[in-house]
């Protein structure tokens, strides 16, 4: 019998798809701001699950909070 190593790779990160009402309760912000933030390339982008329904990567999402704080607000 011979074995044969087998290279494992990682998991991808495990990240969550939010819709906007999560968006507003994490981002501290109205569904307004955030398209309009988006539009100006200042938010993460969502992205689109089906022809319907728009989703935003929660890390992405987090990763704008942190960077507000670290920025001290509004720029």
């Amino acid at each position: 019998m011979t074995f044969q190593l087998v290279k494992l790779t990682p998991p991808p990160p495990r990240d969550r798809l939010l819709r906007i009402p999560d968006v507003e309760r994490i981002a501290g912000i109205k569904k307004s701001t955030v398209y309009g933030l988006m539009r100006e390339g200042k938010f993460p982008s969502c992205v689109r699950v089906t022809r319907r329904l728009s989703a935003w990567p929660e890390s992405a999402v987090l990763n704008w909070v942190q960077q507000r704080i670290r920025e001290g607000g509004a720029q």
